[in-house]
């Protein structure tokens, strides 16, 4: 490995070096170069990547036609166009779902998926603690708790296995979380969910063409629920969508997402059920369904770039790639891994991920914390509202069972990961990544003395 940094540090350098070599001399030129690069970006060397990722989001000129005939056409909100319907049936085909509606974020898929599965004041949801926050937001806006099942550190999402322990006569549903595009183990919690008789909201938010078992993610529950914010791999700015394969739960869902107004089977009380709006709008539709074949194209580069890391990786002592349930495929939104610093003699995971990110990788030593003690969860338990809906005494309990998920405390210390545009790179700087962490492998007994 070593021999393989100094080649590649040596051509990365070589028209620098050309003076160099006029006055030490070809070996001596290349004996110092060598070392440059062996010595870690973070202590004076060389970083192994210097050309940078791809940006993003992307643009194309060629999308620009179309989102201009919508805007010069003044038929901007849902009901004044077809275009959100054009995007509904393409994304559903995409995912093999009966049907799809569009919403205007990811959040508000979750809303109105839990509002439709009948998740009401006083209910619990049992939902992963290990995801963005807007997973139990939602639950929370229905006045609903939001009740942690563990976190399986092999795979990063929800343990099956832990599910049954936190189902009260309260529990309505179960949601589970794609987390980084990674399926969770689908089959024992559906059966879980059979057996107590819940509803299960699929968190796809992270997920697109993530599959589990040969179908997608966002078929295999209730609904499925995706977001286009835009960080996202189809990203629209803000958007999300609902999916199923039922027409009756979709229909639900575009009456509450549209002000309540009745839709296909949903007739409600007349014209009229609850609602909200949470409707996406025609250009950001339009937007959505021209990135369809560029989704296809650049899934299937991560998957491959993915693939190719974990291969390699894990070789690596102190790094340990995600398991994937048998037969499912990552779409890879983060490509996380787990981090051990006794393997690394002692270098804290922060020094890690900074060491690797100087190395011209950017790499995260920190996604997502113990967010159940932010002060956001108090903050609802501590409420009126919620004070109405549960006893002291289940409160209580239910803020002293954070301290259970040790699963999910185990993985917020020792995850690390890189970002998803990092994976569309060409073979050879995907090379870079495995080389950064090799050479900080290599020279962790001196970054850990140099951190203190």
């Amino acid at each position: 490995m070593k021999d393989k940094l100094t080649r590649r540090g040596f051509i990365g350098r070589a028209a620098a070096g050309s003076v160099a070599i006029g006055w030490l001399g070809a070996h001596r030129a290349s004996r110092a170069f060598a070392a440059e690069a062996a010595k870690p970006a973070l202590l004076g060397g060389t970083p192994v990547h210097t050309g940078g990722w791809a940006k993003w989001p992307q643009w194309r000129e060629a999308w620009e036609p179309e989102l201009l005939k919508v805007w010069r056409s003044g038929r901007w909100f849902r009901g004044s166009d077809g275009r959100i319907a054009e995007f509904e049936r393409g994304y559903a085909q995409l995912l093999g779902a009966k049907r799809c509606l569009a919403t205007a974020s990811g959040t508000t898929a979750l809303i109105v998926s839990l509002h439709v599965m009948d998740v009401d004041a006083g209910d619990e949801v049992i939902v992963s603690p290990y995801t963005f926050s807007a997973s139990y937001n939602a639950i929370l806006s229905h006045r609903a708790l939001p009740v942690f099942a563990d976190t399986d550190p092999a795979t990063l999402t929800m343990d099956p296995a832990s599910i049954e322990s936190r189902i009260t006569e309260r529990t309505r549903a179960i949601m589970p979380v794609h987390i980084f595009g990674m399926p969770c183990d689908m089959d024992p919690i559906n059966a879980m969910a059979r057996k107590h008789k819940l509803a299960v909201v699929e968190d796809a938010c992270q997920a697109w063409l993530a599959e589990y078992k040969g179908r997608k993610c966002g078929t295999l529950g209730d609904v499925g629920c995706f977001s286009f914010q835009e960080s996202k791999h189809i990203p629209s700015g803000e958007g999300g969508a609902i999916t199923s394969m039922s027409e009756e739960l979709i229909d639900k869902c575009d009456s509450f997402h549209n002000c309540g107004r009745a839709c296909g089977t949903n007739k409600g009380n007349g014209c009229f059920t609850r609602g909200g709006n949470y409707r996406m709008t025609q250009a950001q539709a339009v937007l959505l369904s021209q990135q369809f074949d560029k989704l296809v194209k650049e899934t299937e580069i991560r998957r491959a770039n993915a693939d190719y890391l974990s291969a390699n990786l894990c070789q690596i002592p102190g790094i340990t790639p995600v398991r994937l349930p048998e037969n499912s495929r990552a779409v890879w939104h983060l490509y996380a891994m787990r981090y051990d610093k006794a393997q690394f003699n002692g270098l804290t995971r922060e020094k890690f991920a900074q060491a690797v990110s100087a190395e011209g990788v950017p790499c995260a030593g920190s996604v997502y914390h113990e967010q159940y003690y932010d002060g956001l969860l108090d903050e609802a338990i501590a409420s009126r509202g919620f004070k109405r809906l549960w006893s002291a005494e289940r409160l209580k309990a239910y803020r002293d069972s954070f301290q259970d998920l040790k699963g999910n405390k185990q993985v917020c210390e020792t995850t690390v990961a890189i970002t998803q545009n990092m994976l569309l790179a060409d073979r050879s700087n995907i090379d870079h990544i495995i080389d950064a962490v090799r050479k900080i492998q290599a020279n962790s007994a001196e970054l850990a003395k140099a951190q203190g």
